[in-house]
This record gives structure tokens, sequence and C-alpha cells, in this order.
């Protein structure tokens, strides 16, 4: 048994795909027998399956305000020695990770990063592209403290690797293919998202409603494709702007959908719609295949781990501006073939299976520590 503590800048109760995987972590660390506590900004929950969950509070990000800035504080170290832990585990390094960095290295304890959320590449849908380089700088000061570096997809191994992160290996994928499954598919559900127009094609795009994830994007193929419906299913800071945007156009802004009705909505798609370039994985494309849904998505990052072009969705090229329209497109001529092949890839892929690997990582860790020699990596 570990004692593991996790340090992350986001968890329950916001949604997202980072949020996702640390849920399916927590539950498995604990079924397999480890000890876990979380550190994470204050969202009223004090327990999840069976781990503590340390709030701290924060105030929302000026630019982003669905995240929260929790600041450390010296009541993390108490709490810290309290529960004493194994080894430390930061999730995104950024202001409350920091904390755990250290706690780890004060305490002499083992230290696992793991990146998440490409938040160079954020910089610049936001006005800040001038400061990528010193961003780059502050994540391998960070990382680099950590025993062993975890990315989920091959990309972001070698992109770390590159920018100077050290100790960097593969943390797999996985998806819930008993709760995003084909069965859940619903004319009921079809009919919400199309409202009332289940004969149209129902284009679907789940996420955060942000600058980065490019949702703008879709507008040209609404217009395109005749007879087609979008549904934008999650929130997020670019709403309103998005609202104004898509005016006029057969667009459904849902808002959030969790449990059998977002699985419904997957099932119930014609397609998944997704424009973003700055992901590390993109977990949602997972889910939607689990679901039986045939996905586009742009060549970019960690996504063609995931996406087979012309076999279980179409990926486009970031830098063609018709790339996402022309891929849809294709895929629409005969949808049908790729639902079944999209399933059967994330069938290839659980949570149980990511956890155990997670714990040799652990363990690898926690003897690197206790030696003070480099973990072997894969790089």
């Amino acid at each position: 048994m570990r004692k593991v503590a996790i340090f992350t800048e986001t968890f329950l109760p916001k949604i997202d795909g980072i949020v996702t995987r640390l849920k399916y972590t927590v539950e498995n660390l604990v079924q397999l027998g480890d000890e876990v506590m979380v550190f994470a900004p204050d969202g009223g929950i004090r327990e999840y399956c069976g781990a503590e969950v340390y709030g701290v509070s924060g105030f929302p990000l000026p630019l982003y305000p669905e995240l929260k800035l929790a600041l450390p504080r010296p009541s993390i170290g108490y709490a810290l020695e309290q529960f004493q832990p194994d080894i430390v585990h930061v999730v995104n390094p950024a202001v409350l990770g920091l904390a755990g960095l250290f706690y780890a290295k004060s305490m002499k304890l083992p230290l696992l990063a793991s990146y998440h959320t490409h938040l160079p590449q954020y910089l610049q849908h936001y006005g800040l592209g001038f400061l990528e380089s010193t961003m780059w700088e502050l994540l391998k000061k960070a990382h680099n403290n950590a025993e062993l570096n975890l990315c989920t997809s091959n990309a972001m191994v070698e992109e770390l690797s590159s920018r100077g992160i050290e100790r960097v290996d593969l943390w797999q994928r996985g998806v819930d293919t008993n709760r995003f499954h084909p069965r859940f598919q619903s004319t009921a559900m079809r009919s919400r998202l199309t409202q009332g127009h289940e004969d149209a094609t129902l284009m679907l795009y789940v996420g955060r409603l942000s600058a980065e994830k490019e949702i703008t994007q879709i507008l040209p193929i609404l217009e395109a494709v005749p007879n087609s419906r979008l549904a934008l299913v999650g929130d997020g800071p670019y709403r309103q702007e998005l609202e104004r945007i898509f005016a006029g156009t057969p667009t459904n802004f849902v808002g959030y959908l969790q449990g059998e009705e977002l699985a419904s909505a997957f099932a119930s798609s014609d397609v998944f719609l997704f424009p973003s370039r700055t992901e590390t994985l993109g977990l949602v494309l997972l889910e939607a295949m689990a679901a039986g849904c045939p996905v586009v998505a742009a060549r970019s990052g960690g996504i063609p781990d995931i996406v087979t072009d012309g076999i279980n969705g179409y990926l486009f090229e970031p830098d063609d501006p018709d790339g996402l329209l022309h891929a849809t497109q294709r895929l629409l001529e005969n949808p049908v073939q790729f639902k079944q092949c999209a399933r059967q890839e994330a069938e290839k892929w659980s949570w149980a299976a990511a956890t155990v690997q997670l714990q040799q990582y652990y363990d690898a860790a926690i003897v690197a520590c206790r030696d003070r020699k480099p973990v072997a990596t894969a790089i």
C-alpha cells in the first residue's frame, strides 16, 4: 500500500478532461489498496471515493473565472505532516502545485509530476504569446525537480523532452467504456440536441467554451453542410462571444451534461468535431469514440495517438483553413462505417490498466528518490 498526496490546480466540482482522469485515477488507486489525499482549490468536496480532499481557498483567475488560483499556505504542510505520504504527485505544477514541489523537497519525499494542459500554447489565444518562452523556462524549472515527469501522449513526451524537461515518460490513456457506449443512443436526446429537428445531421462539440478550443472554425461547416445542426455541450469564458458569433445559425448551447445524459449525447450524434490544436491528449475524443460517435479533429498534439485518419475518424492539418470542413464532409459521406472502428479503438484502453501503470511509476520514483539515481525512461 502506498500513501499518495496529489496536488492539482483543478478538481471537482469542475468538469474537464483533467478532472475526469483524476476522478478515475483516485477511484482506482483506492480500489487497488492505496491511501490518497488530494490537495485542490476548495470546491466544497471533502471526500471522493475514499480519498480525503483538502480544499485550499482561492480566487477566480481573471482571464478564466472557472479556474481558481489557490495559493500555498502553511496549513498544507501541517496536513502533509499528518498524512505522511510515500510520494507526492503534482498535476500541472503552476500555483498550488508549487506547494507540492516545495514540501516534497523540504520533506525529502519522492516527487512525480504530470503534464496535462499545454499552457504555453494557450497564451497566444489570450494575447500573451510573448510570454511563451518564459512559460517554458518556468515549466522546465518546476518539472526538473521531479524524479519522473509523465505526459498523456507521445507527442507531448517528445515536446517536453525537446524543451529540456528531463525524465519524461508516457502515462497511457483510459476511458470508461461502460459509461460511454452506443447503447445510450436516444431519439429523445437527439431531439433535445437538434431542438426538434431529429432528421438533421447532428454535429457535436463537448468541452470548455474557451478561445483556445477554436470553436468558431465550426461555423463554415454549418453553412456548407445542408440540413445540419450543431450542439455545443459545456460552458466557459468564451460562451457569450460564441453566442454572438453563432447567432442566427442552427446552434444549440446546451450547457453542461453529465453521466448518462452526456453518454447519450455522444451516442445520439452523427459526428464529433474537435478543432482545438492545443490538446495534450483529447480525452473527450475517446469518450465520443467509446459511444460510437466518429470524430474529426486536428492532427496536432496527442490527438493522432487516438484518431487513425480514415479508419476511426478523420484528421485535418491545423494550418489548412478548409481542413476541418473537408474532413467533415468526407466523414459524413458514410459515417456508419466509422462508428464500429471508433468503438473498437476505445475498447483497447481502460482506467484500471492506466492506474496500474501509474503505480509502477510511483514505485520507480520512490526507488529513485531513495537511491538518488535517475529513473530509466523510454526516451
